[in-house]
């Protein structure tokens, strides 16, 4: 199983708006559905998220298993993106491209109403490779 779920009040991004906006039994609900994907009933499972916030690692309880960034599948991008996982091994770059030949356009995203949809999009060259590495993997 590959989720993921919805990053909005656990991502690091957004730690600000939880004390602003008293989001707290949000994050409770969100982190609580990331724990159930990661506590999924198969054998594989990998939830890709973007860096948490302390508070929502401390719900977690742990941090992920390892973090990719686009530019290490070919696309001239910086996003670190997280893994949490089980039975899976971490992936492994499939380009030569380094972080000097990216730019964080994500972060860099303008504001308005597809902002939230743009910044989470999984890049091409990460799917591609867990297509790839983790389709067969016994």
């Amino acid at each position: 199983m590959i989720a993921h779920p919805p990053c909005t009040r656990l991502a690091n991004s957004g730690v600000r708006w939880l004390h602003e906006r008293n989001l707290w039994s949000e994050l409770d609900a969100a982190a609580a559905f990331f724990l159930e994907c990661l506590n999924a009933n198969a054998p594989r499972v990998a939830v890709e998220n973007p860096v948490m916030h302390k508070y929502a690692r401390e719900i977690v309880g742990r941090g992920p298993d390892f973090t990719v960034q686009p530019w290490q599948f070919g696309d001239p991008a910086k996003k670190r993106t997280c893994f949490w996982t089980k039975g899976l091994p971490p992936l492994q770059p499939t380009s030569t491209m380094t972080a000097e030949q990216a730019s964080p356009d994500c972060w860099k995203e303008s504001p308005g109403p597809d902002r939230w949809k743009n910044r989470s999009r999984t890049y091409p060259g990460i799917a591609n490779a867990m297509a790839a590495q983790w389709g067969e993997h016994p």
